[in-house]
């Protein structure tokens, strides 16, 4: 360890002790302190945990956890240098443990008093070892989490023990297909260092799941899930004082931006015989109490921080004294199948040693207490029953006097039944919302300073095609660098209009973004060519659809930051159809003369994975001829995480229920590092790519979209659009595009100080416009959005490359919520006046851009596109 002077000590000490933020530099100053040094870094550090614990209502309390070890598969596809728990298949009875061996541990462990179960394993064993394809194959598992979403079920059901899931690297789908099943998960992140994962001869060296860019998504995507996770570092293994450092300062940038870390673990590497690492010298203890020390005083006192008390030797004080509020898990019937040559403690002794300290110890949960009692959106009603069943609902500690008893583990009741303020579609135009802001808008988009810190609005985005698509897709070149913030000259806009004339499609990414500021003559040129194009492509007719939007619910705890419709279930606009009111709304857009309706809502927890399909079969049973426009990207991600299928199982049984296309909505902007400002939750760029992929696989055909103006820049926009080319050129599946300016009035991330108004005239001009020149030959259909555009500039974009308005809507909740000041339905009048000054015709259309039955367009003439229970009331004259 490198030595550092007795005054950087000093100063770093006395910024501690003053309750200073620390950055990287002093952070690692403070993990070489020793002796009058170490002293006085412990003694800052017990105060700010002793503060932290006051808030919390834990004054005085130092928890554990209960629990039995599930070591479901020891195989795994890493090779790190210095575990003994991974093993080869020729050294194990069987790949996996049984289901009735899984069962056999957590009764044992039910009956000993243990509340958590374990469930530890190697990282994608399939991967690696055919013995674990074959024995999940044979036994109808299609990969190895599947096999831990069953057997967490089964733990449930069966001994009432509350799973906490440590399977390794998961991905943001993982994470949705697991969280319904157990209240907590973990995966430490060890270090940041590179050099170990990249160099032969290091620890994480030929362990791809060691990656720590990797590892440190996996804490974002958890967050993000809303799961309480538990992580941590390992100390000893080859990381220098520095890595520590910002391992530290990494998991206090995601602990602070999603609040999701329920705990961190401080753990000290300890050489095990047989390993590669067997040679080193185990972390020592007082290095291990500088650690957790500096650990408290960077990630504060909310954080709960944890040392495995069966590696600490008798140091048990010392590790009190350094910061720690929690032991971690401690099992009366299971080893430490990590550390095995290290028994656990008896709980006794940990009491009277935590006593010895002045601290009570208290038994917890495998979810942290004010997980427990926060619950939505970190409990899934699923597990809800099984949390409470143990939990005191006074502290969210465990119950002393619980007793273990299965409970069943099914889909919530219902979902469906109509509740809160189900006429917002009709009053949002009238007395509108009742606040600009949800009741939790401090804490369920994530922590807003955090977010300002990720937030970089002149980045340039990374191509899509390389970040975000699968094959095909991400076969296109890379695009060369261009500058998001360059301003283009008046030549660079004559060049790129030149081209546009001559190769609409073959437009570089620099020319498209010079196009988009466009100015002026510019302007109104690059409208004309965009014009030309679209007469080409579809003539002089402007479309026009007569649907219903049905927005089944708006009860939703994703996060999205731009969104003002979603609400908790609680809040005073909050609302849930029920199937017969979703039936009944379709049947009066039928009698009005509608083909389609449009059904999406929000994320909301009690929704069952097969809703969807109950909806579409209550549309369909009503009103047969209806074409069923329904369900987002995120949404058909949500039915199949909590029906456990694939992707394309749950597209064909949508289909099967009467799904007859999807909307391309929940798209944004397709570029992660966009999205992650815009929501806290929603689904990566790459699975809606999925999504919209496998839908047009199996012959369902989709819209595309692009929302922007917020944090984004033009760039983004050019590089969504390309991709949406790409997609089509694979697929042919869209339908149209349709462009949503964003409405900034009531959008939380708006209120927050965080983005823009949306985009400017000239820049709605402008995008509409190159949409229609970078699609040419692909997408035929050019959608504008009145409810979200003014009329003038509505007709303004139809003059250069638009071709459809979308529809009457009769119902149109969620720009109304956001502050959109268009109304929420058109009648076929007022969309035909609209269009009037362009001298264009003006033609009704189906989903699919055919002509609608004859008697369809007189039933639409006759209601004018819009039923009469949604409609104003005028004044009497």
């Amino acid at each position: 360890m490198t030595l550092v002077s007795d005054s950087a000590l000093r100063r770093a000490l006395a910024r501690a002790r003053d309750g200073k933020a620390l950055d990287v530099t002093e952070a690692t100053v403070l993990l070489h302190a020793r002796g009058e040094h170490l002293d006085a870094l412990l003694e800052h550090a017990s105060r700010v945990r002793d503060a932290g614990l006051r808030a919390a209502g834990r004054e005085g309390i130092i928890t554990y956890s209960k629990k039995v070890f599930i070591p479901l598969t020891r195989l795994c596809r890493d090779r790190c240098g210095y575990c003994t728990f991974a093993t080869a298949p020729n050294k194990l009875p069987a790949p996996f443990l049984s289901p009735d061996e899984v069962l056999e541990i957590a009764r044992q462990g039910a009956a000993m008093g243990c509340k958590e179960a374990l469930f530890t394993l190697g990282d994608r064993p399939e991967d690696r070892w055919h013995q674990a394809r074959s024995w999940l194959d044979s036994h109808g598992y299609d990969d190895t989490l599947s096999y831990v979403r069953a057997m967490a079920i089964r733990v449930l059901e069966e001994t009432g023990l509350l799973p906490h899931l440590n399977p390794g690297v998961l991905t943001w789908r993982d994470l949705q297909r697991l969280k319904p099943v157990a209240p907590s998960m973990g995966m430490m992140l060890e270090t940041t260092s590179r050099r170990l994962f990249e160099e032969k001869g290091q620890a994480h060296y030929g362990s791809p799941d060691k990656d720590p860019a990797v590892r440190l998504r996996v804490l974002e995507d958890a967050g993000r899930t809303n799961v309480p996770f538990t992580t941590g570092i390992l100390i000893g293994i080859g990381e220098t004082v520095e890595d520590r450092a910002e391992s530290l300062f990494a998991i206090r940038r995601v602990a602070r931006e999603y609040g999701g870390i329920q705990e961190v673990i401080v753990q000290n590497f300890r050489a095990k015989p047989d390993t590669a690492m067997r040679g080193l010298p185990d972390a020592d203890l007082e290095e291990l109490a500088a650690t957790i020390a500096v650990a408290r005083l960077v990630l504060g006192p909310r954080v709960r921080i944890q040392a495995p008390p069966n590696l600490v030797d008798s140091e048990y004080e010392l590790m009190i004294r350094a910061g720690i509020d929690d032991w971690g898990g401690v099992s009366p019937l299971t080893p430490d199948h990590v550390n095995p040559e290290r028994p656990w403690p008896q709980i006794s002794h940990l009491a009277s040693r935590t006593a010895e300290a002045g601290f009570v110890l208290r038994e917890r949960l495998t979810i942290y207490p004010e997980y427990v009692l926060a619950g939505e959106p970190w409990l899934d009603p699923r597990v809800s029953a099984h949390v409470a069943a143990l939990a005191d609902p006074a502290t969210g500690l465990a119950r002393e006097d619980a007793v273990l008893r299965g409970l069943p583990w099914q889909e919530p009741d219902g979902g469906f039944a109509s509740s809160g303020r189900i006429d917002l579609h009709v009053e949002v135009d009238t007395s509108g919302r009742t606040h600009d802001r949800r009741d939790d808008f401090d804490h369920v988009y994530g922590d807003w300073d955090a977010l300002r810190d990720r937030l970089t609005p002149t980045s340039i985005p990374a191509d899509p095609a390389a970040r975000v698509a699968p094959s095909p897709v991400d076969e296109a070149p890379a695009a060369p660098a261009v500058s998001a913030g360059a301003v283009a000259t008046p030549s660079d806009v004559r060049q790129a209009l030149r081209r546009a004339q001559a190769d609409p499609a073959g437009l570089s990414d620099a020319e498209a973004v010079a196009l988009l500021g466009a100015q002026g003559e510019a302007l109104d040129e690059l409208a004309a060519i965009a014009d030309e194009l679209r007469r080409q492509a579809v003539g002089d007719d402007v479309t026009y659809v007569v649907n219903r939007n049905i927005n089944f619910t708006n009860v939703c705890y994703t996060g999205c930051r731009f969104c003002a419709f979603a609400q908790r279930r609680t809040d005073a606009d909050a609302y849930t159809l029920s199937l017969d009111q979703v039936a009944d709304r379709a049947q009066e857009a039928w009698e009005a003369g509608a083909t389609e309706v449009c059904m999406q809502g929000g994320i909301h927890p009690d929704l069952p994975g097969a809703a969807y399909f109950d909806l579409a079969r209550a549309v369909k049973a009503r009103t047969p001829g209806m074409h069923v426009h329904a369900f987002s990207p995120m949404e058909v991600i949500n039915g199949a995480s909590r029906t456990d299928m694939s992707i394309q199982a749950w597209l064909e049984a949508a289909r099967e229920a009467g799904v007859d296309s999807l909307p391309g909505t929940a798209a944004e902007i397709l570029d992660d590092d966009v999205r992650w400002v815009l929501t806290k939750g929603k689904l990566p760029a790459k699975e809606w790519v999925e999504v919209i992929t496998t839908a047009h696989k199996v012959g369902i055909p989709t819209t595309s979209t692009m929302m922007y103006g917020h944090v984004d820049n033009h760039l983004h926009w050019v590089r969504h659009i390309k991709l949406i080319r790409r997609i089509q050129e694979e697929t042919g599946g869209f339908s149209e595009f349709v462009m949503l300016p964003f409405v900034h009035t009531s959008a939380p991330i708006y209120l927050a100080g965080i983005a823009r108004p949306g985009p400017t005239a000239e820049e709605n001009r402008a995008v509409h416009a190159l949409a229609r020149i970078l699609l040419h030959g692909a997408i035929k259909n050019i959608q504008c959005s009145w409810v979200k555009l003014r009329d003038d500039l509505c007709r303004q974009v139809l003059q250069g490359g638009v071709n459809d308005l979308g529809g009457t809507l009769m119902e149109e909740t969620i720009s109304r919520m956001a502050g959109s000041e268009n109304g929420s339905y058109k009648t076929i009048s007022e969309l035909r006046e609209m269009v009037e000054v362009t001298g264009r015709p003006v033609r009704q259309r189906t989903t699919e851009y055919g002509t609608p039955t004859q008697e369809r367009l007189e039933a639409s003439r006759a209601s004018d596109g819009v039923c009469k229970s949604v409609r104003r009331v005028l004044p009497m004259a």
